[in-house]
Protein backbone atom coordinates (compact mmCIF):
# COMPACT_ATOMS: atom_id res chain seq x y z
CA UNK A 1 0.00 0.00 0.00
CA UNK A 2 1.25 3.48 -0.92
CA UNK A 3 0.34 6.87 0.48
CA UNK A 4 -0.78 9.05 -2.45
CA UNK A 5 -1.85 12.70 -2.62
CA UNK A 6 -4.26 13.66 -5.38
CA UNK A 7 -4.16 17.42 -5.91
CA UNK A 8 -7.41 18.64 -7.41
CA UNK A 9 -10.86 17.55 -6.22
CA UNK A 10 -12.79 18.05 -9.43
CA UNK A 11 -14.45 15.20 -11.31
CA UNK A 12 -11.23 13.70 -12.70
CA UNK A 13 -9.28 14.03 -9.47
CA UNK A 14 -12.12 12.39 -7.57
CA UNK A 15 -12.38 9.54 -10.09
CA UNK A 16 -8.64 8.84 -9.98
CA UNK A 17 -8.80 8.89 -6.17
CA UNK A 18 -11.45 6.17 -6.34
CA UNK A 19 -9.20 4.02 -8.55
CA UNK A 20 -6.33 4.43 -6.09
CA UNK A 21 -8.57 3.66 -3.11
CA UNK A 22 -9.87 0.53 -4.85
CA UNK A 23 -6.24 -0.58 -5.11
CA UNK A 24 -5.83 -0.28 -1.34
CA UNK A 25 -3.76 2.91 -1.26
CA UNK A 26 -3.97 5.58 1.43
CA UNK A 27 -5.47 8.43 -0.61
CA UNK A 28 -5.34 12.11 0.33
CA UNK A 29 -7.53 14.31 -1.88
CA UNK A 30 -6.57 17.99 -1.79
CA UNK A 31 -8.81 20.93 -2.63
CA UNK A 32 -8.06 24.62 -2.11
CA UNK A 33 -11.59 25.07 -0.73
CA UNK A 34 -11.96 24.18 2.94
CA UNK A 35 -15.73 23.78 2.74
CA UNK A 36 -15.38 21.23 -0.06
CA UNK A 37 -12.93 19.16 1.99
CA UNK A 38 -15.31 19.22 4.96
CA UNK A 39 -18.26 18.08 2.82
CA UNK A 40 -16.28 15.20 1.32
CA UNK A 41 -15.09 14.03 4.74
CA UNK A 42 -18.49 14.29 6.40
CA UNK A 43 -20.77 13.01 3.61
CA UNK A 44 -18.35 11.01 1.41
CA UNK A 45 -19.79 12.84 -1.58
CA UNK A 46 -18.47 15.40 -4.08
CA UNK A 47 -21.76 15.96 -5.85
CA UNK A 48 -20.89 19.16 -7.71
CA UNK A 49 -18.34 17.22 -9.73
CA UNK A 50 -19.21 13.53 -9.53
CA UNK A 51 -22.50 11.95 -8.47
CA UNK A 52 -21.06 8.88 -6.79
CA UNK A 53 -20.12 7.89 -3.26
CA UNK A 54 -16.49 8.59 -2.34
CA UNK A 55 -14.88 5.64 -0.49
CA UNK A 56 -14.37 6.33 3.21
CA UNK A 57 -10.61 5.65 2.99
CA UNK A 58 -10.24 8.80 0.86
CA UNK A 59 -9.52 11.73 3.18
CA UNK A 60 -9.91 15.27 1.91
CA UNK A 61 -7.53 18.10 2.84
CA UNK A 62 -7.49 21.83 2.21
CA UNK A 63 -4.00 22.30 3.65
CA UNK A 64 -1.46 21.43 0.96
CA UNK A 65 1.42 20.70 3.31
CA UNK A 66 -0.70 18.26 5.32
CA UNK A 67 -2.00 16.59 2.16
CA UNK A 68 1.47 15.73 0.84
CA UNK A 69 3.06 14.81 4.16
CA UNK A 70 5.11 11.62 3.77
CA UNK A 71 3.46 10.55 0.50
CA UNK A 72 5.20 8.30 -2.01
CA UNK A 73 3.37 9.74 -5.02
CA UNK A 74 1.61 12.96 -6.00
CA UNK A 75 -1.06 12.97 -8.71
CA UNK A 76 -1.62 16.48 -10.06
CA UNK A 77 -5.14 16.89 -11.47
CA UNK A 78 -5.84 20.63 -11.51
CA UNK A 79 -6.87 22.63 -14.60
CA UNK A 80 -3.91 23.49 -16.82
CA UNK A 81 -4.27 27.21 -16.07
CA UNK A 82 -3.68 26.47 -12.35
CA UNK A 83 -0.59 24.28 -12.83
CA UNK A 84 1.98 27.04 -12.28
CA UNK A 85 0.30 28.42 -9.19
CA UNK A 86 -0.22 25.03 -7.54
CA UNK A 87 3.30 23.84 -8.37
CA UNK A 88 4.77 27.06 -7.02
CA UNK A 89 2.96 26.47 -3.71
CA UNK A 90 3.89 22.79 -3.78
CA UNK A 91 7.53 23.70 -4.26
CA UNK A 92 7.48 25.71 -1.02
CA UNK A 93 6.17 22.91 1.20
CA UNK A 94 7.53 19.72 -0.37
CA UNK A 95 10.23 18.06 1.75
CA UNK A 96 11.02 14.88 -0.21
CA UNK A 97 10.72 13.76 -3.83
CA UNK A 98 7.73 11.47 -4.39
CA UNK A 99 6.83 10.20 -7.85
CA UNK A 100 5.02 13.05 -9.62
CA UNK A 101 2.20 12.15 -12.02
CA UNK A 102 0.01 14.66 -13.80
CA UNK A 103 -3.34 14.01 -15.47
CA UNK A 104 -4.03 17.54 -16.73
CA UNK A 105 -4.59 18.26 -20.42
CA UNK A 106 -3.56 21.53 -21.97
CA UNK A 107 -0.91 23.80 -23.46
CA UNK A 108 0.05 27.12 -21.90
CA UNK A 109 -0.73 30.04 -24.23
CA UNK A 110 2.16 32.44 -24.73
CA UNK A 111 4.94 30.13 -23.57
CA UNK A 112 3.49 27.16 -25.54
CA UNK A 113 4.77 24.83 -22.81
CA UNK A 114 3.35 21.38 -22.27
CA UNK A 115 2.18 20.62 -18.72
CA UNK A 116 5.29 18.58 -17.84
CA UNK A 117 7.48 21.50 -18.95
CA UNK A 118 5.53 23.94 -16.78
CA UNK A 119 5.82 21.62 -13.77
CA UNK A 120 9.58 21.21 -14.17
CA UNK A 121 10.01 24.98 -14.38
CA UNK A 122 8.17 25.53 -11.10
CA UNK A 123 9.47 22.53 -9.12
CA UNK A 124 13.09 22.64 -7.95
CA UNK A 125 13.29 18.90 -7.29
CA UNK A 126 12.00 17.76 -10.69
CA UNK A 127 13.34 17.84 -14.21
CA UNK A 128 11.04 17.06 -17.13
CA UNK A 129 12.54 13.56 -17.16
CA UNK A 130 11.14 12.86 -13.67
CA UNK A 131 7.50 13.60 -14.49
CA UNK A 132 4.84 11.10 -15.54
CA UNK A 133 1.73 11.94 -17.60
CA UNK A 134 -1.50 9.91 -17.47
CA UNK A 135 -3.86 10.29 -20.43
CA UNK A 136 -6.38 8.44 -22.56
CA UNK A 137 -10.11 8.05 -23.28
CA UNK A 138 -11.47 8.28 -19.76
CA UNK A 139 -14.62 10.11 -18.72
CA UNK A 140 -14.55 10.65 -14.96
CA UNK A 141 -18.20 9.63 -14.66
CA UNK A 142 -17.47 6.16 -16.06
CA UNK A 143 -14.22 5.69 -14.15
CA UNK A 144 -16.02 6.54 -10.91
CA UNK A 145 -18.59 3.83 -11.68
CA UNK A 146 -15.79 1.29 -12.24
CA UNK A 147 -16.67 0.87 -15.91
CA UNK A 148 -13.87 -0.58 -18.10
CA UNK A 149 -11.35 2.11 -19.00
CA UNK A 150 -7.88 2.08 -20.57
CA UNK A 151 -5.25 4.82 -20.34
CA UNK A 152 -1.55 5.33 -21.00
CA UNK A 153 1.19 6.62 -18.71
CA UNK A 154 4.37 8.08 -20.14
CA UNK A 155 7.68 9.44 -18.90
CA UNK A 156 11.17 10.02 -20.25
CA UNK A 157 12.15 7.80 -17.30
CA UNK A 158 10.28 4.56 -17.92
CA UNK A 159 10.85 3.32 -14.37
CA UNK A 160 8.68 6.22 -13.17
CA UNK A 161 6.02 5.32 -15.75
CA UNK A 162 6.01 1.76 -14.43
CA UNK A 163 5.56 3.02 -10.86
CA UNK A 164 2.48 4.94 -12.03
CA UNK A 165 1.23 1.90 -13.93
CA UNK A 166 1.45 -0.23 -10.79
CA UNK A 167 -0.34 2.39 -8.69
CA UNK A 168 -3.39 2.59 -10.94
CA UNK A 169 -3.85 -0.66 -12.82
CA UNK A 170 -6.71 -2.94 -11.78
CA UNK A 171 -9.48 -5.04 -13.32
CA UNK A 172 -11.49 -1.93 -14.26
CA UNK A 173 -8.69 0.49 -15.09
CA UNK A 174 -6.09 -0.89 -17.50
CA UNK A 175 -2.86 1.11 -17.83
CA UNK A 176 -0.33 0.91 -20.66
CA UNK A 177 3.10 2.58 -20.79
CA UNK A 178 4.71 4.66 -23.54
CA UNK A 179 8.02 6.54 -23.84
CA UNK A 180 6.48 9.31 -26.00
CA UNK A 181 5.58 11.95 -23.44
CA UNK A 182 5.40 14.68 -26.12
CA UNK A 183 2.83 12.76 -28.14
CA UNK A 184 0.84 11.73 -25.07
CA UNK A 185 0.56 15.30 -23.79
CA UNK A 186 -0.18 16.86 -27.18
CA UNK A 187 -2.78 14.23 -28.09
CA UNK A 188 -4.61 14.79 -24.80
CA UNK A 189 -4.55 18.57 -25.20
CA UNK A 190 -5.28 19.05 -28.90
CA UNK A 191 -8.24 16.64 -29.08
CA UNK A 192 -10.22 19.09 -26.93
CA UNK A 193 -10.18 21.61 -29.80
CA UNK A 194 -11.64 19.06 -32.20
CA UNK A 195 -14.23 18.11 -29.57
CA UNK A 196 -15.36 21.73 -29.46
CA UNK A 197 -15.78 21.49 -33.23
CA UNK A 198 -17.78 18.26 -32.92
CA UNK A 199 -20.09 19.92 -30.43
CA UNK A 200 -20.50 22.93 -32.72
CA UNK A 201 -21.36 20.61 -35.61
CA UNK A 202 -24.04 18.88 -33.54
CA UNK A 203 -25.33 22.21 -32.28
CA UNK A 204 -25.75 23.37 -35.86
CA UNK A 205 -27.81 20.26 -36.57
CA UNK A 206 -25.33 18.54 -38.84
CA UNK A 207 -25.17 14.75 -38.96
CA UNK A 208 -22.72 11.89 -38.70
CA UNK A 209 -21.05 12.64 -42.04
CA UNK A 210 -19.86 16.03 -40.83
CA UNK A 211 -18.67 14.68 -37.48
CA UNK A 212 -16.77 11.79 -39.08
CA UNK A 213 -15.00 14.20 -41.41
CA UNK A 214 -14.20 16.54 -38.55
CA UNK A 215 -12.71 13.79 -36.39
CA UNK A 216 -10.67 12.35 -39.27
CA UNK A 217 -9.28 15.65 -40.52
CA UNK A 218 -8.84 16.78 -36.91
CA UNK A 219 -6.62 13.76 -36.31
CA UNK A 220 -4.58 14.79 -39.35
CA UNK A 221 -4.05 18.26 -37.83
CA UNK A 222 -3.08 16.84 -34.44
CA UNK A 223 -0.61 14.45 -36.07
CA UNK A 224 0.86 17.16 -38.29
CA UNK A 225 1.52 19.53 -35.41
CA UNK A 226 2.60 16.80 -33.00
CA UNK A 227 5.18 15.35 -35.39
CA UNK A 228 6.62 18.82 -36.02
CA UNK A 229 7.22 19.12 -32.27
CA UNK A 230 8.96 15.76 -31.91
CA UNK A 231 6.11 13.33 -31.21
CA UNK A 232 5.99 9.85 -32.72
CA UNK A 233 3.10 9.89 -35.25
CA UNK A 234 2.18 6.35 -34.22
CA UNK A 235 1.24 7.66 -30.77
CA UNK A 236 -1.77 9.41 -32.29
CA UNK A 237 -3.15 6.04 -33.43
CA UNK A 238 -3.28 4.90 -29.79
CA UNK A 239 -5.35 5.57 -26.71
CA UNK A 240 -4.15 9.13 -26.01
CA UNK A 241 -4.65 10.01 -29.69
CA UNK A 242 -7.54 8.59 -31.69
CA UNK A 243 -8.98 6.89 -28.58
CA UNK A 244 -9.28 10.12 -26.61
CA UNK A 245 -10.40 11.97 -29.73
CA UNK A 246 -13.32 9.59 -30.33
CA UNK A 247 -14.59 9.60 -26.75
CA UNK A 248 -14.33 13.37 -26.38
CA UNK A 249 -16.01 14.14 -29.71
CA UNK A 250 -18.95 11.77 -29.31
CA UNK A 251 -20.09 11.89 -25.70
CA UNK A 252 -22.36 14.18 -23.72
CA UNK A 253 -19.97 13.58 -20.79
CA UNK A 254 -17.39 15.73 -22.59
CA UNK A 255 -17.27 19.31 -21.34
CA UNK A 256 -15.68 20.40 -24.62
CA UNK A 257 -18.43 18.76 -26.69
CA UNK A 258 -21.10 20.33 -24.49
CA UNK A 259 -19.51 23.78 -24.74
CA UNK A 260 -19.22 23.44 -28.52
CA UNK A 261 -22.83 22.30 -28.73
CA UNK A 262 -23.96 25.49 -27.01
CA UNK A 263 -21.77 27.59 -29.31
CA UNK A 264 -23.31 25.85 -32.32
CA UNK A 265 -26.75 26.77 -31.00
CA UNK A 266 -25.80 30.44 -31.03
CA UNK A 267 -24.66 31.16 -27.48
CA UNK A 268 -21.66 33.45 -26.90
CA UNK A 269 -18.47 32.09 -25.37
CA UNK A 270 -18.76 34.01 -22.08
CA UNK A 271 -22.32 32.75 -21.61
CA UNK A 272 -21.26 29.19 -22.40
CA UNK A 273 -18.38 29.19 -19.92
CA UNK A 274 -20.61 30.64 -17.21
CA UNK A 275 -23.30 28.06 -17.89
CA UNK A 276 -20.79 25.18 -17.86
CA UNK A 277 -19.49 26.07 -14.39
CA UNK A 278 -16.35 23.96 -14.96
CA UNK A 279 -13.14 24.44 -16.92
CA UNK A 280 -13.36 23.86 -20.68
CA UNK A 281 -9.74 23.11 -21.56
CA UNK A 282 -10.25 23.27 -25.33
CA UNK A 283 -10.86 27.03 -25.23
CA UNK A 284 -7.45 27.80 -23.73
CA UNK A 285 -5.73 25.15 -25.83
CA UNK A 286 -7.21 26.54 -29.07
CA UNK A 287 -5.37 29.80 -28.43
CA UNK A 288 -2.08 27.97 -27.86
CA UNK A 289 -2.52 25.63 -30.85
CA UNK A 290 -3.30 28.54 -33.14
CA UNK A 291 -0.08 30.22 -32.01
CA UNK A 292 1.84 26.95 -32.45
CA UNK A 293 0.53 26.52 -36.01
CA UNK A 294 1.51 30.07 -36.92
CA UNK A 295 5.03 29.69 -35.53
CA UNK A 296 5.60 26.21 -36.98
CA UNK A 297 4.04 27.00 -40.34
CA UNK A 298 1.62 24.08 -39.95
CA UNK A 299 -1.68 23.98 -41.86
CA UNK A 300 -4.51 23.56 -39.34
CA UNK A 301 -7.73 24.85 -40.94
CA UNK A 302 -10.10 23.29 -38.39
CA UNK A 303 -8.12 24.71 -35.46
CA UNK A 304 -8.02 28.10 -37.18
CA UNK A 305 -11.79 27.96 -37.67
CA UNK A 306 -12.42 27.11 -34.01
CA UNK A 307 -10.12 30.00 -33.04
CA UNK A 308 -12.20 32.35 -35.22
CA UNK A 309 -15.41 31.27 -33.50
CA UNK A 310 -13.95 31.55 -29.99
CA UNK A 311 -11.89 34.71 -30.25
CA UNK A 312 -12.78 36.54 -33.47
CA UNK A 313 -16.59 36.49 -33.14
CA UNK A 314 -17.08 34.60 -36.40
CA UNK A 315 -20.34 32.73 -36.82
CA UNK A 316 -20.07 28.92 -36.79
CA UNK A 317 -21.97 28.53 -40.09
CA UNK A 318 -19.59 30.97 -41.77
CA UNK A 319 -16.62 28.94 -40.57
CA UNK A 320 -18.19 25.74 -41.94
CA UNK A 321 -18.74 27.43 -45.30
CA UNK A 322 -15.13 28.62 -45.24
CA UNK A 323 -13.84 25.10 -44.55
CA UNK A 324 -16.04 23.49 -47.20
CA UNK A 325 -15.03 26.09 -49.82
CA UNK A 326 -11.28 25.68 -49.47
CA UNK A 327 -9.25 25.14 -52.65
CA UNK A 328 -9.70 21.61 -53.92
CA UNK A 329 -6.83 19.28 -53.21
CA UNK A 330 -5.83 15.64 -52.91
CA UNK A 331 -6.42 14.06 -49.52
CA UNK A 332 -3.01 13.20 -48.16
CA UNK A 333 -2.69 10.48 -45.59
CA UNK A 334 -0.73 12.53 -43.07
CA UNK A 335 -0.05 9.57 -40.82
CA UNK A 336 1.28 7.41 -43.65
CA UNK A 337 3.53 10.18 -44.93
CA UNK A 338 4.89 11.02 -41.50
CA UNK A 339 5.41 7.40 -40.53
CA UNK A 340 7.17 6.49 -43.77
CA UNK A 341 9.34 9.61 -43.58
CA UNK A 342 10.34 9.37 -39.95
CA UNK A 343 9.82 5.79 -38.82
CA UNK A 344 9.76 3.62 -41.92
CA UNK A 345 13.48 3.66 -42.64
Amino acid sequence: MSKVAVLGAGSWGTALSIVLADNGHDVRLWTHRKEQAEIINSTHKNEKYLEIMVPEQIKAFSNLEEAIDDVTAIVLVVPSKAIREVCSELNKVQKNKPTLIHASKGIEPGSLKRVSQVISEEMDAYSEEDIVVLSGPSHAEEVGKRQPTTVTVSSLNMSNAEIAQDLFINENFRVYTSPDIIGIELGGALKNIIALGAGISDGLGYGDNAKAALITRGLAEITRLGASLGANPLTFLGLPGVGDLIVTCTSVHSRNWRAGNLLGKGKKLDTVLEQMGMVVEGVRTAKAAYQFAEEQGIEMPITNGIHQILFEDMQPKDVVEQLMSRTKKEEMNDLAILISTNYGK
